[in-house]
């Protein structure tokens, strides 16, 4: 044990992650839920009450108003004041500020409140959006540093180094078809929420094939830098662990993000499964458009092609 250091560092190394993970991301009440106050706003004020963050107003809105900005996640909550009544607006697929909102909007007296997008607050609807992004990640990574580590092993990279092929020959040849199993476990993963757990599907297909390729990049790169750095399947798989464990837990596919300390949210700003999730979310059960999911879209690419660059030019100076 004291010879295999990498697995000795795994065994001290992954429990303290986890407990520092747990023991933070691990809240499922938001304290701060993000509102917006659309119409004028009464003499009393927006009479939320404590645990409302305004985010936004509009005081020229109507309830189409409030709709579009749950659609494009600019605010969990939507608060409606009219002449009449006052209607709330809440975002189903932030279940966990969902509910939050709902334990606190019980006092709010002579108020309508809709839950949009999940009106039955299903776990499984929300859920399962996150789960495609997790077996993507999973599998991904594992096939792709596995297969290249068992060439490693096989003896096979030094055959390549006499025969006439360029770095980048070997590279595509390698990627290629783990992107290709990759994306077919995609489209099973999202058919088979949409027949067997009743997922909505309510958005553009153009959109999610655009985050779900993105994502693939990411995962694929992180593959190549696990193979990389490793000389045995074993360690391959050892390094898998440590780069999957802080995405799911910090990614919002399990804890709400909002509800994190600060410090994990910025570490949950770098992973692209955190930027996957939000993408997948918005396009199968909001329907929302690519002016409202540009940031997440771009954010996601950048972190693809960096990750990926890093990972092909470690690649090639390895096999050259």
């Amino acid at each position: 044990m004291r010879r295999d250091r990498r697995t000795l560092a795994l065994m001290f190394g992954v429990p303290i992650i986890m407990l520092t993970m747990f023991g933070y991301a691990a809240r499922f009440d938001v304290k701060k839920i993000p509102t917006a106050v659309v119409g004028p706003v009464p003499a009393g004020g927006a009479g939320l009450g404590p645990g409302f963050d305004i985010v936004a107003r509009r005081p020229a809105g109507d309830v189409a108003t409030a709709r579009r900005l749950l659609r494009d996640s600019r605010a969990d909550v939507a608060l409606v004041t009219g002449p009449d009544r006052t209607d709330v607006l809440v975002d189903g697929v932030e279940l966990f500020s969902a509910q939050s909102a709902l334990r606190r909007l019980a006092t709010l007296p002579r108020a309508r409140v809709e839950v949009l997008y999940n009106p039955s607050l299903s776990t499984a609807v929300v859920m399962v959006p996150s789960i495609i992004g997790f077996i993507l990640l999973f599998v991904g990574l594992f096939i792709t540093s596995l297969g290249v580590v068992r060439e490693r092993e096989q003896g096979t990279f030094e055959q390549f180094a006499v025969m006439p092929l360029r770095p980048l020959d070997v590279i595509v040849g390698k990627i290629a078809p783990y992107f290709a199993v990759a994306a077919l476990n995609m489209v099973l993963a999202v058919v088979a929420g949409v027949v067997l757990f009743d997922v909505p599907f309510r958005g553009s297909v153009v959109l999610l094939a655009a985050f779900g390729l993105a994502f693939l990049f990411a995962v694929q790169g992180f593959g190549v830098l696990v193979s990389t750095a490793s000389r045995s399947q074993g360690e391959a798989v050892q390094l898998a662990i440590l780069i999957i464990l802080p995405q799911i837990m910090v990614s919002g596919m399990i804890f709400p993000i909002r509800a994190m300390p600060t410090v994990l949210r910025w570490i949950g700003a770098v992973m692209p499964l955190t930027y996957f999730n939000i993408g997948m979310r918005s396009v199968l059960l909001k329907a929302a458009p690519l002016a409202a999911l540009w940031f997440p879209l771009v954010m996601l690419v950048g972190l693809a092609a960096v990750v990926f660059v890093v990972s092909v030019l470690l690649f090639r100076r390895e096999l050259a």
